[in-house]
């Protein structure tokens, strides 16, 4: 296997500093679509540079598409976009949105894949889905352990690509809506403004609060792999990645440096030791809080916290070196003659002649002369290893021509070089798109309910006007039956984060029920969808707003799947949605929209576990509450014994509902509308329900509850 050290670049002198640092490929954003849209990023012409510049160095270089893109995005700039790179020989891009996969692989054929650590990728199942539908390379998420990453590598060829080295997010990449509902600035958009990292209190009670106004709950220490790096490699890890796009020069320079020395010792066989002295550089380079070996070897807990968002650097100034290429050259000299000059690199060879060698009557030309002139190569990749010079007899050559062969010699490698990277140009590829069907307006959308609690199921089962429900194991198991399936639509939720196999006795249950008229599943994430059309049910499948539908080609790669359908993104407003096919669609329409995913565990880091379901509370600055749910035992069914991967959902402090924007919501052609309850007690969920009820069933008014509109009038940005 063939292993590689993989660097950021925010900017064209840190692509330099990677490189010339020993870094084997490289990852940068261009003008767009990238997720650090605060980096400085790459100019067309800078990207392009950096292509070749990479291909002449034998690297690579790996572009970031790594965004949820909207329709007017992906149909009219998204081609023209990535087209020149293409064609320049990009060797892969790194991709969020499944729209935009499945657009890249229509437009773009010769064009690997990288599916980014934003799919939350957190199984085999997921990763055996996406190499079946043409990805070359899966970054999971970071929250994965050596153990997973090891079953991952055993399952598919696929290459797996892993973070070693920088900042940490809280929440699993792409499951974090914390910056786009707080200010519009959406992380699935490149824009995250860090809330993390700001101070939060914590509560069991509303009561007793731990913290202060500098204590950061939420943030984590960056992490560093050197003493575990033969661990990662040997668990089946290729690419070797440093997070960093928003960092200086000389700090990707040093990163890099340091891992190509301990990425060499591994390699060389010779025995691995880290010296502490290596240790200390990087914490001088940068450091929050000191730093961690993330989750590679531990699941959680106050030791990856930094709990401030102090960050420190030392007075270091790494060395940024400029990479050249070595060449081989021959000069051949002979009067009456051209010049002729021969130039190798690895396998290449070119010759380039020009001019005319003159008979030196008096004084010939030295060989110390013309080495001198043949050896300015300035600005050029190349630098000479050897450079024969042949002369035959006494001879004389114009500086001028000397220059002219030098020059043509070298560009002629420079495209031999690059050529073989370079690709033809493509024609853009239009989709197949299935016919649109406009709803009449004027009947009533059905209503699907989320119940995750017991007792507010039991409340809502007695309501009339329910189409259908979405239930937990625990909650399905209690109040399934043959007769209420044939009543109600029922759904069983997966957990939204799926870390290992789905339990046999969870999935033995559900067969049992689909069997006696269970519709099928809410699917939260690809691990879990995947799993389920494994076992045949991937038409009987609901994805959840988690599984990012933002445009056209989202949607069109789902139904292609089969799926029942899929919910509208929390983060597109009013008229977006109005430009995208909604028609297999339900629209999260009341609910505490899940801010954050985190395998990291509020309680446990300010309290202490106690392995209990129970829901937490953060206080921000502004006073604002914000629940916490602990989910102890994902799949519930295992409640006897202690789930080896639990995860923590941060909801916002005030519930999403659209109570007065109905008439709005009718001409967006849905098919469902979808009202969520998580943290309610059964009478608020009953009065809840019975306004909604009341306003998009039988023309009444709002109640005046308050809610937050969410994304749907302002959009993030």
């Amino acid at each position: 296997m063939i292993t590689e050290l993989l660097s950021p670049a925010g900017s064209y002198e840190s692509f330099e500093a990677a490189i010339g640092a020993g870094a084997d490929a490289v990852y940068v954003g261009g003008p767009a679509f990238g997720a650090r849209a605060y980096a400085q990023n790459f100019s067309q012409e800078e990207l392009i540079a950096a292509i070749e510049t990479a291909h002449i160095h034998n690297r690579k270089l790996y572009l970031t598409v790594n965004t949820l893109l909207k329709n007017r995005e992906l149909e009219g700039q998204l081609f023209e976009y990535l087209a020149p790179y293409y064609e320049a020989g990009l060797d892969a891009v790194i991709v969020q949105d499944l729209g935009v996969f499945s657009f890249i692989r229509r437009n773009f054929p010769g064009l690997d894949i990288h599916a980014s650590t934003q799919m939350t990728i957190t199984g085999p199942e997921g990763m055996k889905f996406l190499e079946e539908k043409g990805a070359t390379r899966v970054v999971p998420a970071r929250e994965l352990s050596l153990e997973e990453l090891s079953a991952m590598h055993k399952a598919s060829p696929l290459e797996i690509e892993t973070f070693i080295h920088g900042a940490l997010c809280y929440s699993y990449s792409g499951q974090c809506l914390m910056s786009s509902i707080f200010g519009g600035r959406s992380g699935n958009r490149g824009r995250c403004a860090q809330p993390c990292r700001l101070p939060y209190k914590g509560t069991l009670d509303h009561r007793k609060y731990k913290g202060d106004k500098e204590f950061c709950a939420l943030s984590l220490k960056d992490i560093c792999t050197l003493d575990i790096l033969p661990d990662i490699l040997e668990a089946g890890v290729m690419s070797l990645k440093i997070e960093g796009r928003m960092k200086q020069p000389g700090y990707t320079a040093g990163v890099t440096s340091v891992y190509r020395k301990y990425l060499d010792l591994y390699l060389s066989g010779k025995e691995y030791h880290v010296q502490e002295e290596d240790r200390k550089y990087l914490l001088d380079l940068f450091s929050r809080g000191g730093s961690c070996t993330g989750y590679y070897d531990m699941y959680r807990g106050p030791e990856m916290m930094a709990f401030a968002n102090e960050k420190k650097s030392g007075n270091i100034q790494p060395e940024i070196r400029k990479i050249k290429e070595k060449i081989h050259g021959n000069l051949i000299l002979s009067p009456e003659s051209p010049v002729i000059l021969e130039v190798a690199c690895e396998d290449k060879t070119v010759t380039a002649m020009g001019g005319e060698v003159q008979f030196a009557k008096n004084q010939p030309m030295e060989e110390q002369r013309i080495r001198q002139q043949m050896e300015k190569l300035g600005n050029t990749e190349f630098q000479w290893e050897s450079l024969n010079i042949e002369i035959n007899g006494k001879v004389f050559v114009p500086v001028k021509v000397l220059n002219e062969v030098r020059r043509e010699a070298l560009e002629q490698l420079r495209e031999t070089l690059l050529s073989q990277n370079r690709r033809e140009m493509v024609k853009k590829q239009h989709a197949e798109r299935t016919d649109i069907c406009r709803r009449q307006i004027g009947g009533s959308l059905p209503f699907y309910v989320s119940c995750e609690q017991e007792d507010v199921a039991e409340a809502l089962l007695k309501e009339k006007g329910i189409t259908g429900f979405y239930f937990p194991f625990d909650t399905m198991k209690k109040y399934f039956s043959p007769k209420l399936a044939a009543e109600r639509e029922l759904y069983l939720s997966t957990p939204h984060i799926q870390r290992g196999e789905i339990p046999e006795k969870w999935m033995q249950e559900a067969k049992k029920w689909i069997e006696q008229g269970m519709e099928g599943f809410l699917v939260r994430n690809l691990e879990s969808y995947a799993a389920l059309k494994k076992c045949g049910y991937g038409d009987k499948c609901v994805l959840d707003s988690s599984l990012y539908t933002w445009n056209d080609e989202a949607t069109e790669f789902w139904k292609k799947e089969g799926v029942l359908r899929n919910t509208v993104p929390l983060e597109l407003n009013e008229g977006e949605l109005r430009h995208r096919n909604n028609t297999s669609s339900e629209l999260f329409l009341y609910g505490y929209i899940p801010l954050m995913l985190s395998a990291q565990c509020v309680r446990k880091n300010l309290f202490g576990c106690t392995g209990k379901c129970e829901t937490v509370y953060l206080k921000d600055r502004y006073n604002s509450e914000f629940p916490v749910k602990c989910c102890c035992t994902p799949w519930e069914c295992s409640s006897l014994e202690k789930a080896k991967y639990c995860y923590n959902i941060i909801y916002n402090s005030i519930p999403y509902g659209l109570p007065g924007e109905r008439e709005r919501v009718e001409k967006l052609n849905l098919q469902s509308l979808r009202l969520a309850f998580t943290v309610e007690k059964p009478e608020e969920a009953r009065e809840i329900f019975k306004e909604f009820q009341s306003v998009y069933q039988k023309n009444g008014k709002p109640s005046g509850r308050r809610y937050t509109k969410g994304h749907f009038k302002r959009g993030a940005e």
